[in-house]
């Protein structure tokens, strides 16, 4: 059996606010740690049946980064959804929701560039 290690450091300003995000895998070509403006983390707890979350984003990380962040992880989460369960259906109306998320966010971005 193979074992892959998956390292995250996060470095914290004096107020414990995320300033760097730094990440490697040990599976991965390089040597070198990979550099995030956020992350998303999540495991599932079978013996509780909860979702146990780490959500991190550093000053550096630009309200449009974030929806597209969103957007991202949205379409990826429905794609995973999808090939699980094999519900498409149901993928697909995630997929709708990511884009409408995203149509909302850029109407409110312009809305709020006139003002």
């Amino acid at each position: 059996m193979k074992k892959s290690t998956i390292t995250i450091d996060v470095v914290l300003d004096e107020n414990r606010v995320p300033q760097e995000i730094e990440w490697n895998a040990s599976d991965d070509n390089g040597d070198k740690a990979q550099l995030a403006r956020a992350m998303m983390l999540a495991f599932w707890d079978g013996a509780e049946k909860t979702a146990l979350r780490i959500d991190l984003w550093t000053k550096e990380m630009m309200v449009d980064e974030m929806a597209d962040f969103f957007y991202q992880t949205l379409m990826t989460m429905a794609d995973t959804y999808s090939r699980a369960t094999h519900y498409h259906d149901q993928a697909e109306e995630m997929k709708k929701f990511a884009k409408d998320f995203y149509h909302k966010f850029q109407h409110k971005q312009i809305q709020e560039n006139k003002a």
